[in-house]
């Protein structure tokens, strides 16, 4: 399969819940880059305004995406089959965007592409902010802003694929084919960030307290049953 475009893109939107909507829309393609404004269904929570700075004020006077001038071009060129859309934790900006009824064919998420290469868990965390200071990205972007983040995710982007493409001593192609496979899947999660086993990786807690596992499996599928790389993770180390 003959793949022509590789669209880098974000959202900022009015939270991080299956009920928020799309209130930035961001992509950059080669040399052509889109980043507009759109009025959500909902108003944007003063929490969402701390992070990605947009008020309900910037947005009172714009349409919502679906109305815009811009829903067609960008559902066409995001459907097309020889697209791939690259998004950093794509599960979510794509959720985002089939709300709105854009359906991209192919995807890549960087988010579980960098899990997936950091085998010896030497990486704290894979947020992307995270990742452009870990890993000595230099560019100038503004974080939080979908554009900013998007310029972040391109270079981000440049790093997994020839590393991968390196280590794998493969072609372009096969390179983006791997990228997809692996995006396709939930992440194998690591080390626990937070609760009380903070720093341990998941392999240890599962050796010495596998009850907080099952305890934190029963509360992710009651609780937050989308979180799909948590999920993965803590069957399959119970399962052991």
């Amino acid at each position: 399969m003959e793949m022509k475009n590789i669209i880098f893109f974000d959202t900022e939107t009015t939270g991080v819940n299956s009920t928020d909507f799309l209130c930035q829309f961001a992509y950059k393609l080669e040399n052509e880059k889109f980043c507009k404004l759109y009025k959500p269904e909902i108003k944007i929570p003063t929490e969402a305004s701390a992070i990605h700075h947009i008020t309900n004020k910037m947005v009172e006077d714009k349409t919502s995406f679906r109305e815009s001038d811009d829903f067609e071009k960008i559902k066409n060129l995001f459907e097309d089959e020889n697209s791939i859309v690259v998004a950093h934790n794509a599960k979510f900006d794509l959720a985002i965007i089939e709300k709105e009824g854009i359906f991209p064919k192919n995807h890549i998420c960087t988010l579980r592409v960098a899990r997936a290469l950091d085998k010896e868990n030497k990486i704290p965390q894979h947020k992307l902010q995270f990742l452009r200071y870990f890993l000595n990205i230099e560019i100038e972007a503004t974080a939080h802003d979908a554009l900013g983040d998007v310029f972040v995710l391109e270079k981000l982007f440049e790093r997994l694929f020839e590393k991968i493409k390196k280590e794998n001593n493969i072609n372009d192609e096969e390179t983006l084919e791997m990228m997809m496979e692996i995006s396709s899947k939930p992440s194998l999660m690591h080390s626990f960030s937070f609760g009380k086993h903070i720093g341990k990786t998941v392999a240890d807690v599962a050796k010495i307290d596998p009850g907080y596992l099952k305890w934190f499996l029963e509360t992710k599928e009651r609780e937050n049953p989308e979180d799909e790389d948590w999920i993965y993770t803590l069957k399959h180390y119970l399962e052991k």
